[in-house]
């Protein structure tokens, strides 16, 4: 996931911001692009394997509502619109009970087994950013109805994106599927940032401007990977951290670069890799007992439709890093998403 005061211009939604932005920051919405982390139930009505509206999903959800957040829980776009005061919670664009007045404050398009690489969201049958972007531009017209071009404007001006992708493109695309046998890894993650961005100035064309993209975390150490390249010792996969490593020093370098070439935009490279390595490296600090396995199942390898509700959960997942065998918990999220907004809130300025 520097505190300063703040008189919450936003207050009247009726959700009281948890941080203090800057006085001169104003976020009227938060958006969500990319796959499952910040997939809030877009995958719920599609022809794809990866989606999880079932129990044991949603088990701490109010009263247990299996939505199709990926997690127990509440997952990263609830808990920072929470903690900025917007709403409650982040809908997904393909909710069919989505709210007029949710269009005002930010919704999710991601869809779970998304990449960079169009490749990987064909693999998993999920929604491209290709056509993430276009819902965004039918997304832009409703709200130009509902609150008329200037505000509509005024509002994407002042909203944080958030793009989340990339583990997918190196964990299912890459490794998996075996494009490391006709693709070095260096080419690999050259073409994974050629397309994020793309993909960003494609947003910033349709008046985004502040930006907040993940970095790809240590996906070596996620529960699958470990029973899937670690060994018998299910150690952390080496070659797949060294991958997420050399993507991410790729995308510092590009958005360094997008910065420069996008005057009014403000983007910020998100470190997720180092803050999860260190719950990993170090779970007692945080009150975890279990960082190797997931909280469903054996914890080794259910994930979406192998973590249902025959599988079976852990007997207090507040004690789990991992909630399946890829994706956390809500609480290992809710330390993420605390460390995200007190070290980068301030440089949306």
């Amino acid at each position: 996931m520097v505190i300063l005061y703040f008189v919450s211009l936003m207050s009247f939604i009726g959700c009281e911001a948890k941080v203090q932005l800057p006085n001169n920051l104003v976020l009227k919405a938060v958006f969500a692009f990319g796959d499952s982390i910040v997939d809030q139930g877009n995958n719920n009505d599609i022809a794809t394997v990866a989606k999880c509206n079932f129990p044991p999903y949603g088990k701490d959800f109010n009263g247990g509502i299996p939505t199709g957040r990926f997690s127990n829980g509440k997952t990263p776009p609830d808990l920072i619109v929470e903690e900025l005061g917007i709403k409650e919670l982040m809908p997904a664009y393909l909710d069919p009970n989505l709210k007029s007045e949710d269009l005002k404050t930010g919704v999710s398009f991601a869809s779970g087994g998304c990449g960079f690489i169009p490749l990987t969201a064909t693999i998993a049958s999920a929604i491209p950013l290709s056509t993430q972007l276009n819902q965004f531009k039918e997304y832009i017209g409703t709200l130009k109805g509902l609150v008329g071009e200037e505000e509509a404007n005024y509002i994407l001006k002042n909203s944080l994106f958030l793009v989340v992708a990339g583990s997918d493109d190196l964990a299912n695309t890459y490794f998996t599927a075996g494009i490391r046998l006709k693709q070095d890894i260096n080419s690999f993650t050259d073409l994974m940032v050629e397309k994020a961005s793309e993909f960003i100035q494609e947003l910033y064309n349709l008046g985004a401007t502040k930006f907040g993209m993940f970095g790809i975390p240590p996906i070596g150490c996620l529960p699958a990977q470990r029973t899937l390249a670690g060994g018998l010792d299910r150690a952390c996969a080496k070659d797949y951290n060294q991958a997420a490593e050399l993507a991410n020093a790729k995308f510092s370098m590009e958005i360094d670069s997008l910065s420069k070439k996008l005057a009014q935009s403000k983007l910020v490279l998100i470190d997720i890799y180092n803050p999860l390595l260190d719950l990993i490296d170090n779970p007692q600090k945080y009150g975890f007992e279990e960082v190797e396995k997931g909280c469903c199942g054996t914890g080794i390898i259910e994930v979406i439709i192998l973590c249902n509700r025959f599988s079976g959960t852990c007997e207090d997942n507040t004690k789990y890093l991992f909630w399946d065998s890829y994706h956390p918990t809500e609480k290992a999220y809710r330390i993420l998403v605390d460390h995200i907004i007190k070290k980068y809130m301030n440089r949306f300025l």
